[in-house]
């Protein structure tokens, strides 16, 4: 039992101990290995708020156009739209139902206009509203797509962060190797193990970073599409009303 227990503990002795291998890293490395996990800390922060942003976006969204249809009336549809905070779609309808709005009340020529009146005499007005929507698209995409730069920042930037501290590290090794005028397995090895553990946390920081970065570019294509399609929705009902 005495030898067969022996080569395990030797094998358990020499298992991989990352703790230790960033621990006991250089003073470079360890700046090196402090950046990727500080990236990969934010990197997964960011990743849960956004899935928690976009889904909301997308659902409230959905309920908010079921809502618009099944209604008749406009302001009854932006009395909804209140309900409905975390909706591009909603806070496009409301930038445009308000522009909507201020331009009826105002009085045009002798006869005026009623506050609720959907009549519009010139072409210029209807572009207003269409100015509207577009910079509250223009805002709502701002919204949807912030933090994901990071995202894109951290993929393509963490590989070759962590290749810098690998590079250093090897260098670093070497140079003690030199000083110490021996290149045996023992004197190599703890020193070039130490350099690449940067290079796999940069990997690790940057794997996930791609996927949840093109994952949530899909998702803001398609909320983004939504609003461009209502969009156009809401400009031809307003069109159909200005020509009763």
């Amino acid at each position: 039992m005495t030898l067969a227990a022996a080569p395990a503990a030797a094998a358990g002795g020499h298992e991989l101990d990352l703790v230790q291998l960033v621990l006991s890293s250089g003073g470079v490395v360890l700046g090196v290995l402090f950046c990727l996990i500080t990236f990969s800390v934010v990197t997964t922060f960011i990743i849960g708020y956004k899935l928690f942003q976009l889904s909301r976006a997308a659902s409230e969204s959905e309920a908010f156009l079921d809502e618009f249809w099944q209604q008749k009336r406009l302001d009854a549809v932006y009395e909804r739209a209140k309900q409905h905070q975390r909706s591009p779609v909603a806070a496009m309808f409301k930038a445009g139902y308000v522009e909507l709005m201020r331009l009826t009340r105002e009085p045009k020529g002798e006869e005026g206009r009623g506050p609720g009146s959907m009549v519009m005499s010139a072409g210029d007005e209807l572009e207003n509203v269409e100015r509207a929507l577009r910079r509250s698209f223009i805002a709502e995409v701002t919204h949807l797509e912030s933090l994901t730069p990071f995202l894109a920042t951290v993929g393509s930037a963490a590989p070759f962060v962590g290749l810098f501290g690998t590079v250093w590290g090897i260098m670093d090794a070497f140079r003690n190797i030199g000083a110490k005028g021996s290149a045996n397995l023992a004197t190599v090895a703890p020193g070039i193990a130490e350099a690449l553990i940067a290079t796999a946390i940069g990997l690790v920081a940057a794997i996930p970073a791609v996927m949840a970065y093109n994952f949530f570019a899909r998702k803001i294509k398609v909320i983004t599409n939504e609003m461009d399609s209502f969009s156009n929705d809401f400009l031809n009902i307003i069109k159909r009303s200005t020509m009763r």
